[in-house]
């Protein structure tokens, strides 16, 4: 028998805690946010046999239970900008607390397109609260729960292994007419995930979409060469030898965005690469790290060298406009070369005179640089270079010797950018952003003998 989730509120008791993200000024753009209690019974799945490494996973429900999690909403107020679509982000928990990496990286395409969004508190974590996963060196959090005893009192979660059916039963129930969305009713929902999130969700497509159905299309940003186990038990990227891939008979629409750090220690996402097919692209952007300076904001500065500024955000906002035509209209993203490899084990990427990544999806960043972009950190960096990469400025003698001057240099870097905004890796819409970015570089003056 189907099951229903109760979906409550929205919730006006205390405040609301906000994922982590990039700060939005939402009625500004013409968006409600409001947040609402999804209630149900939940399954566990076990893998029926091997979870393997091809993904061919079969799986079955393996005993129920009670929860009760939250759900943030976020959509048009003026219905006739609504797109028709919802995103449903699972909140990463890495950290130790609800965090919407994707939100962060998306929000600016989702709000140009009327797009709906619905974050999940997903895992027990965010709700319970706990320790981080290794990598993350933070004090145990408290949770939603014991953070606003007076809004959240009342959640409980019985555990990950529960997480996936939480997720999708959730996904259905808001599909379905919910007043959660204002009575936005609607026709497709793609599931998000990023990083912690993305190993999830890599798990989801492999044992429980083929059961449930409940996505049109999955946006599988920043995965690790791993997936997460259905047990709900913890697991450590850095400690996987082998890559898990997408089931290949998969015929619901994935896009995987890896960033460059993503591909090397510890995500190691490079022991995971997958050839492209009908229900698969995979696309490996140069020169763009795990978290950025866009994402980190004002903490970047507690780092100690200068982190990556590359152009992530602005490629997810490209792929995630092609996993959208994609499932609305069949037209499949472009294909993209993999980064290149100057060693597979260990993973070792590829570089060029600049210490620029060689390969990947090609942006002016990377094709017309002032700095070497990297998503691993500077030699000899203490921290989690890793997760924030680097940027090393051109010296001046190189610049004057590339472009010539500052016109040289716009000029070559408008090029660039109009041939990936062909190639479909950047948007028209963000060109104006991205080229002022280069017409505001301080180029140094030419030396005259």
């Amino acid at each position: 028998m189907e099951r229903v989730v109760a979906i409550s509120g929205p919730v006006t008791a205390g405040s609301i805690i906000e994922p982590a993200a990039v700060p939005v000024d939402l009625p500004a753009s013409g968006y409600v946010e409001r947040e609402f209690f999804a209630s149900g019974t939940a399954s566990a799945y076990d893998a029926a046999g091997e979870a393997g490494s091809d993904g061919q996973w079969t799986a079955k429900a393996s005993g129920t239970a009670p929860f009760r999690t939250r759900v943030v909403v976020r959509h048009p107020t003026d219905r006739a900008r609504f797109s028709g679509t919802l995103l449903l982000e699972w909140l990463n928990v890495s950290a130790g607390y609800d965090d919407a990496p994707d939100w962060s990286f998306l929000h600016e395409e989702i709000l140009r397109q009327g797009h709906a969004y619905a974050a999940v508190s997903a895992q027990a974590r965010g709700v319970l609260g706990g320790k981080s996963q290794p990598g993350f060196p933070l004090p145990p959090s408290p949770g939603l729960r014991a953070s606003d005893p007076v809004r959240y009192g009342t959640l409980a979660h019985p555990g990950d292994q529960y997480a996936f059916d939480i997720f999708g039963q959730i996904g259905a129930a808001l599909k379905a007419s919910s007043p959660a969305l204002g009575g936005l009713v609607p026709e497709l929902v793609l599931a998000l995930g990023d990083s912690q999130s993305a190993t999830y969700l890599t798990s989801y497509i492999n044992a429980v979409q083929p059961l449930s159905a409940a996505f049109d299309g999955f946006f599988v940003h920043s995965r690790s060469a791993t997936a997460g186990p259905l047990s709900g038990a913890g697991f450590d990227p850095a400690a996987a030898t082998v890559g898990v891939h997408i089931r290949d008979d998969n015929r619901t629409p994935v896009l995987i965005l890896e960033s460059e750090g993503d591909i090397v220690s510890p995500l190691s996402f490079g022991l995971a690469r997958q050839p492209d097919s009908d229900g698969l692209r995979l696309w490996e952007a140069a020169g763009t790290a795990h978290a950025d300076a866009y994402v980190i904001g004002a903490m970047g500065g507690s780092f100690g060298w200068r982190i990556n500024e590359g152009p992530h955000r602005f490629v997810a906002h490209a792929a995630l406009q092609a996993l959208h035509r994609w499932v609305s209209g069949g037209t499949p993203p472009p294909r993209a070369e993999r980064i290149e490899l100057a060693s597979q084990r260990p993973l070792m990427i590829a570089r060029d005179q600049h210490g620029i990544a060689l390969g990947g999806v090609r942006t002016p960043a990377v094709d017309v640089p002032v700095a070497s972009l990297s998503g691993e950190g500077p030699p000899g960096a203490t921290g989690p270079g890793w997760l924030v990469g680097s940027t090393t400025p051109l010296d001046d003698a190189t610049l004057l010797r590339l472009y010539g001057d500052k016109s040289g240099y716009v000029g070559a870097y408008t090029r660039s950018l109009d041939a990936a905004i062909t190639d479909g890796f950047l948007l028209r819409a963000d060109r104006a952003e991205l080229l002022a970015e280069a017409t505001a570089f301080s180029f140094p003056a030419p030396s005259h003998p």
